[in-house]
């Protein structure tokens, strides 16, 4: 399936549930996550008054933002511009606050990674849940694939978050909250000591142009890049 292919999900709100100010912001204009986003904009475009943006400055006053593959946590006063902030998280929260958490997740070997998508706080990763999902993996997708997940199950929740607001309720997090930690140039060495079939999970999770693998063996540094050839 192409990503255009993904034009194909269904969004058709009712009249009561057309006409939000919306604001998509993607504070990374580099991040794999654009395309979904500027797909996500067009699928709203027909109902909705869209502003898309890659700097929380730019963020405008209206219903909602969402806050796609952002990097960095968003002060109060860019929040207090909206309604609700919503952002995309894949761990089941408050498990699995910070970074990289699909990364990490694939490391501990979990092909189901949980989505929740909750109202932003200034603390990170900590605002009550409006919807709980999950993506589900088969063990062998590489960055691409995994990624394609990702980004179909963003516009998913999107979709189903404004074709079910106001009737949702949000729920407050409980438990005491687990963190990732950002991801290091370090994190992206292989053990030499360990088969492919051990270093194939860390593998599956770099990219190979911005983060490639690598290992240092007899003195020396090595990059990897992996690619699947079965297509």
């Amino acid at each position: 399936m192409t990503l255009m292919e993904n034009t194909l999900i269904e969004y058709n709100p009712t009249e009561d549930k057309r006409g939000y100010t919306i604001t998509i912001l993607v504070d990374d204009s580099s991040s794999w996550i654009v395309q979904w986003a500027s797909l996500l904009k067009d699928k709203l475009i027909p109902f909705h008054n869209i502003q898309m943006c890659f700097s929380k400055e730019k963020v405008g006053n209206g219903d909602f933002a969402f806050l796609l593959g952002c990097t960095k946590i968003i002060p109060k006063e860019i929040l207090i511009r909206n309604k609700l902030n919503l952002v995309i998280h894949e761990s089941a929260l408050p498990s699995g606050r910070g970074w990289s958490p699909v990364a990490w997740q694939v490391l501990e070997g979990r092909n189901e990674i949980p989505v929740v998508l909750f109202d932003a706080r200034e603390e990170l990763d900590s605002g009550p849940i409006y919807l709980r999902d999950v993506i589900k993996l088969s063990g062998t997708e590489l960055l691409s694939e995994i990624r394609y997940k990702q980004g179909l199950k963003t516009i998913e929740m999107v979709l189903r978050f404004l074709s079910s607001w106001p009737e949702l309720k949000p729920v407050e997090q409980t438990g005491n909250p687990t963190f990732y930690k950002k991801r290091k140039h370090e994190d992206d060495m292989l053990d030499v000591n360990k088969t492919i079939a051990e270093n194939f999970d860390h593998l599956r999770i770099v990219d190979n142009e911005k983060y490639p693998a690598w290992l240092e063996l007899r003195g020396r540094k090595f990059r990897l890049k992996i690619y699947p050839c079965d297509k």
